[in-house]
């Protein structure tokens, strides 16, 4: 037998066939803005899927904020790009082979491809917080070495325990969103949003309308939106992702006392707003989405005593903050890294069609096909408005390698 050929299980017939390697192209980041489209000169080799892995035809990736990080500067944050890297990791497929020990999924079964996989074995991955095991892998992640390259390919091979499979009533676009609900999720989990909560939102990204989507299962009462953009707090009220909407103003204060007084009015403000002819008050939890210092600091302004301020957002690694104002009323800073063990539950959300949820597929405001499009893709995603001034929140790309 070839070296680079094995048995894989045609699950349908339930016999093995010939399996071997194949050429894939692939979208591959060789420099800021340097997005370079593999072709029949120079394609990528798929092995044939290992004895536990599954070989998936991407078909529906959306374009997360990470990725356009890197597509800009070939980095994200201090995490900095030292080979060429295919970007992607919000993704869904349809199976075209299978190895030989996997016997939950068969070729044809669309799944959502969880894409960081763990050590499974460190004290992290036994108490079930595999996200943040030291030794993670995450597809379009330069933070190990080698990268693990992204789902911006046609094919991948990935563990079949990591690939999830759709129910009939969910589109592969739906599996591709699960990634950014499954952060919400996370998020909303370690928020303790509950029935009755009243919660602010900053930042009213994909991620920030999620947390809303998240919120509203859960029962909260109030939710208000914050963003410096009318327009996308405008789209979450609209679309029942939160219940108010507030314009963050622009301004730059320059010392640490103009940026703080600038940061509690802003706070005031959130708080003074009428739900129902109610005030928002004071928020049991607040979402913190964008990384920047001064949504920080209004986060934890806008919090109540004993409440909660979530950090999602990834910008400013390092910040300013006023520690005493949450320290001496037990304001808790709670980190969000990605998720972990969420995808059977965004699956079984989204599926069950929950009345409190809004229509999460609204969040995919522009579509691309195939793999020569996904320059033109991060070149939209960087934008606030398209050429039709349609509001940008998430990208999704159809790289077209149907099975």
């Amino acid at each position: 037998m070839n070296p680079k050929t094995k048995r894989i299980k045609a699950r349908h017939s339930q016999t093995p066939i010939m399996c071997g390697a194949m050429q894939v192209n692939a979208s591959v980041l060789h420099g800021a803005k340097d997005l370079r489209i593999l072709n029949k000169k120079e394609q990528r080799t798929l092995p044939a899927p290992s004895d536990s892995e599954v070989q998936v035809a991407v078909s529906a990736t959306g374009l997360c904020g990470s990725d356009l990080h890197y597509f800009n500067h070939y980095r994200n944050g201090n995490i900095q790009v030292v080979e060429p890297l295919s970007l992607g990791h919000e993704s869904a497929g349809t199976i075209t082979a299978v190895g030989p020990s996997v016997t939950n999924l068969k070729v044809g079964d669309r799944v959502a491809l969880e894409v960081g996989l763990p050590c499974e074995k460190c004290e992290l991955c036994a108490a079930g917080r595999y996200n943040i095991c030291k030794a993670m892998s995450f597809r379009s992640s330069a933070k190990s070495v080698p990268h693990f390259q992204g789902t911006l390919q046609t094919r991948i091979n990935h563990p079949a325990r990591y690939c999830h499979k759709l129910p009939p009533s969910l589109t592969l676009e739906h599996g591709a969103l699960i990634e950014p609900l499954s952060v919400a999720m996370h998020a909303g989990k370690r928020s303790g949003v509950a029935a009755g909560s009243t919660v602010v939102i900053l930042g009213a990204g994909a991620v920030g309308l999620l947390c809303g989507a998240v919120a509203k299962v859960a029962g909260a009462k109030k939710i208000v939106i914050a963003d410096i953009l009318a327009e996308r707090t405008t789209f979450a009220v609209n679309n029942g992702f939160a219940d108010a909407a507030f314009t963050v103003p622009l301004a730059r204060p320059q010392t640490i006392e103009e940026k703080l007084m600038y940061a509690q009015d802003v706070a005031e403000k959130i708080k003074r707003i009428r739900i129902n002819e109610e005030e928002v008050g004071e928020a049991d939890a607040t979402f913190e989405c964008t990384g920047v210092e001064s949504c920080m600091h209004s986060a934890i302004y806008s919090t109540k005593p004993g409440g909660r301020v979530i950090i999602i957002g990834m910008g400013t690694p390092i910040q300013t903050i006023p520690i005493s104002a949450a320290a001496l009323r037990e304001v808790d800073l709670v980190g969000v890294f990605r998720y972990a063990n969420t995808y059977p539950a965004a699956m079984k959300l989204l599926s069950e069609k929950n009345g409190r949820l809004p229509d999460i597929s609204k969040l995919v405001t522009q579509r691309f096909q195939g793999l020569d499009s996904i320059p033109a893709a991060f070149e939209m995603a960087g934008k606030v408005k398209d050429e039709k001034g349609n509001l940008v929140l998430k990208v999704m790309v159809d790289t077209g390698d149907a099975p």
